[in-house]
């Protein structure tokens, strides 16, 4: 492993999770929060949720809360708040129990009241009452996980198979107002998707649910099909919302630092999508062609969220299998790739992505390891495990896409 380009790494990712924390970005929403003459509910939803409310709980008090977020990413108690944890990426009874005790809490309302409705990635699968029955609702989910549909896709899907998606949730909440703020984890930042929009109208239509099961032949049932060509709502007149953060935010501080240890930047593109396989064999290649012919270090930095079409039985998430499609074109060469979720998770595993340089291959292969077989097996994570190289941050507080980074050094 490159000593040297591991270690700036390192120091670019600690450095652009501190500095992407929604506590600023979150007290500067709630300049715009009027207290009224009723309650003040807290309900926070996502992965950022507990980092979110805690930020906000400093700023306002509140009568009563609820925080949910993904295992593992609540760090403890907060005032007059309770907090639940719920399955990510695939929901389960605790994100419905969590629905159900939000929905009680907002359920007796006046107009005089107010909910703080503080909202993050990860929302979809932590925050549900289904229409369906949860073991169908979670079918269709990994088929949409399984098969590369966008963010964007599996959204339009699950606002109208849900209670409290597309805009319900707010409906849920009337007469009281709505005040909204959302950490953004979708390119483009569609406030009606994000975390499938439950206090934000509905941009996208039933023909376009249709659209996307003929598109990935899904396999559902003629329930679902029904609730799939009803209409969500296309207004929510008690509601106001502000963006508390983006991917733009997030590549602007890993510039930064890149920066300050000396680094030439270039920022390639804020709206990385597509096969992660794909994005990370590219990247290397204009890494390793810099490499060839420079005389000064460069970081390239990419912003996104690519997907991964499951064609094996391996492990491993979309930053692992982008890092692990660098690794052969990388040989030799003066240069990194490294890839991360800023959320400190990367699919189902307990990696946040993975780093891989010029070394990389021949540590592999020292482990008699193919890093073509274990991508065509999709078996990122034990390629990296085996030489060291995952990427382990915990649950950071925030999430807003994916930081795909390369370095050339040219010393």
């Amino acid at each position: 492993m490159n000593a040297k380009l591991y270690k700036d790494a390192g120091q670019i990712i600690r450095y652009t999770l501190d500095a992407i924390l929604p506590d600023q970005a979150v007290r500067e929403a709630l300049s715009k929060f009027k207290k009224t003459a009723g309650r003040t509910i807290l309900v926070a939803v996502g992965k950022a949720a507990w980092q979110m409310a805690g930020a906000a709980l400093k700023e306002i008090t509140v009568d009563r809360g609820i925080v949910i977020t993904k295992y593992g990413h609540a760090k403890g108690p907060l005032a007059n708040c309770e907090i639940f944890e719920a399955g990510h990426p695939v929901l389960d009874e605790n994100s419905l129990k969590a629905a159900e005790e939000a929905l009680l809490l907002v359920s007796d309302l006046k107009e005089e009241d107010t909910i703080l409705f503080l909202l993050s990635g990860g929302a979809s699968a932590l925050f549900e009452l289904p229409l369906i029955p949860l073991e169908t609702l979670q079918d269709l989910n990994r088929q949409l996980l399984a098969c590369g549909a966008s963010i964007e896709e599996i959204n339009t899907l699950r606002k109208r198979l849900s209670a409290v998606k597309g805009g319900r949730f707010a409906l849920k909440c009337a007469p009281a107002h709505v005040f909204s703020i959302i950490l953004s984890d979708i390119l483009g930042d569609p406030l009606d998707m994000i975390g499938s929009g439950p206090a934000y109208p509905d941009s996208s239509t039933c023909e376009d649910a249709l659209r996307i099961v003929e598109k990935y032949k899904l396999q559902i049932d003629e329930k679902t099909l029904a609730l799939l060509k009803e209409e969500t709502p296309k207004e929510l007149g008690n509601v106001a919302t502000a963006l508390a953060g983006n991917i733009a935010i997030l590549c602007q501080k890993a510039e930064e630092i890149c920066k300050k240890l000396g680094y030439e930047t270039r920022v390639l593109n804020l709206a990385l999508q597509g096969e992660a396989r794909v994005a990370g064999k590219e990247l290397a290649e204009k890494a390793v062609q810099l490499a060839k012919k420079t005389h000064t270090k460069i970081a390239l930095i990419e912003g996104g969220e690519t997907v991964v079409t499951l064609r094996g039985k391996g492990l491993g998430g979309r930053n692992q299998e982008l890092a692990l499609a660098a690794v052969e074109t990388l040989a030799g060469h003066n240069a990194a790739v490294f890839s991360l979720g800023s959320d400190g998770t990367d699919g189902p595993t307990d990696a946040a992505g993975a780093y891989a340089d010029g070394d990389t291959l021949s540590a592999m292969k020292e482990k008699g390891i193919d890093p073509a077989l274990y991508l065509a097996e999709n078996d990122s994570y034990h390629a990296f495990e085996a030489v060291g190289q995952l990427l382990f941050t915990g649950p950071t507080g925030t999430n807003i896409n994916d930081l795909t980074v390369a370095l050339i050094d040219a010393d």
